[in-house]
């Protein structure tokens, strides 16, 4: 049986303009600071306790009776905080 050929592939150039105004390289992505992971962790937690809080003694606590559905808003809000801040996270 007969050997296929090996075809040469040609060098990537990407288009004019991609790259940043005549360098050769891409800018490096810095990594993220030390308090970012604790604080975008923190904020997810503390969403899921206030909601917990609310579901168990929302009544129970003023302000929290005061706000009715807002604790939802409140709640889901810190976590949605939380998970764009993971989305970032280097």
């Amino acid at each position: 049986m007969p050997k296929s050929k090996v075809r040469k592939k040609s060098v990537y150039t990407p288009p004019q303009g991609t790259l940043q105004s005549g360098t050769t390289h891409a800018r490096a992505v810095q990594p993220s600071p030390r308090w970012y992971a604790p604080l975008m962790v923190a904020l997810m937690l503390l969403g899921l306790l206030w909601i917990v809080v609310f579901y168990v003694a929302g009544e129970l606590i003023p302000f929290m009776a005061d706000l009715g559905v807002a604790n939802f808003a409140i709640g889901f809000g810190l976590m949605v905080a939380g998970l764009v801040m993971s989305m970032r996270w280097r």
